[in-house]
């Protein structure tokens, strides 16, 4: 059977337009899903709006369901939940998150489905990507009770982060950013704030997600003796410089890379995407993380809002995109 939807594409960089799309399906083993609700990544996908994406990494940074290349014309995202329409029995009726760009209606296998479960509202369920990319990052640092720990950048990825390291036992954590409003932010998921200048040093790790030069150098300067960073920030095609002179050989220091795309060697042995998937959102069960929403548009809007998402003339941490009307 024919179908029809309407999807998001980036033309080239910096101009988005709204394109109509038709598919048939779904076959055996397929769902079609009507989207609920898409959330814009300001970090990766911003990035990718504005054409930042090196050439070397072209491969690299495509998403799961993406269509076209960089730097565009694309189809790219990865923040969807819907609901199945068509399906295996078990699935169909059931809210589901899809590792799928801004679409209103598409079919995919059923195994790249996950349903949302009953205790997580649709609306919040869209983080689960956001929240495994944390998950990870934890799974990578493995933070031992009593760890003196910093979160440096207040963005979609470190509040994440910082949300889940509010529930691990006897930990100081604190959320850094230039940002003084983030404090009332913090406060929601149930962590301390500093500026950078008011940061508490000696820590023993150190979650850096600020995406700028200066935030990963004064992720360093926090940091105890034998002391970790785990980057966080993906930098695009920009240059970073850092002071590995100084007290960084002395001090045996560690600035570790912690990436989405792999499963961290440091989970239990035998854990799957899927696995961590379906943890994320089960941990979105947890109503603090809607303070990681902040702004929403309808579907039709988004050629006009991605721009000022992309400039930051439209301030948002996780900007939800509502398919109700399409």
């Amino acid at each position: 059977m024919k179908h029809t939807a309407l999807a998001f594409w980036l033309a080239a960089p910096g101009r988005g337009e709204i394109r109509e799309e038709s598919f048939t399906g779904p076959a055996d083993g397929e769902v079609l899903v009507r989207a609920l609700y898409s959330g814009v990544s300001r970090g990766t996908e911003t990035l990718v709006f504005r054409g930042g994406v090196p050439e070397n990494q072209y491969a690299t940074m495509r998403a799961p369901f993406q269509e076209g290349e960089f730097p565009g014309p694309v189809k790219y995202g990865y923040l969807n939940v819907g609901r199945v329409e068509e399906g295996p029995d078990a699935l169909v009726g059931r809210t589901v998150f899809c590792l799928y760009p801004h679409q209103s209606r598409y079919v995919v296998p059923a195994s790249a489905v996950t349903v949302v479960p009953d205790s997580v509202p649709a609306a919040r369920a869209m983080l689960a990507g956001t929240v495994e990319t944390a998950v990870n990052a934890l799974w990578d640092a493995r933070p031992l009770i009593g760890d003196r720990i910093a979160v440096v950048g207040g963005g979609m990825i470190g509040c994440s982060v910082a949300a889940l390291l509010a529930r691990h036992p006897g930990v100081r954590v604190q959320l850094v950013d230039a940002d003084p409003a983030r404090a009332d932010l913090a406060r929601a998921l149930g962590v301390d704030f500093a500026l950078p200048g008011d940061a508490l040093g000696e820590c023993d790790l150190v979650v850096h997600a600020s995406a700028t030069e200066q935030g990963l150098q004064r992720s360093l300067e926090l940091l105890a003796a034998e002391g970790t960073v785990i980057e966080l920030s993906w930098y695009g095609d920009r240059r970073v410089a850092l002071p590995l002179g100084e007290a960084f050989h002395s001090r045996r220091l560690t600035v570790r890379s912690s990436q989405v795309g792999t499963v961290s060697p440091s989970a239990r042995p035998g854990r799957t995407y899927a696995d961590r998937l379906a943890l994320s959102l089960e941990l979105l069960a947890d109503d603090r993380f809607d303070a990681l929403i902040t702004g929403e548009c309808a579907f039709g809007e988004l050629p006009d809002v991605m721009p000022r998402l992309a400039s930051g003339e439209l301030p948002a941490l996780c900007h939800r995109v509502r398919y109700d009307a399409e």
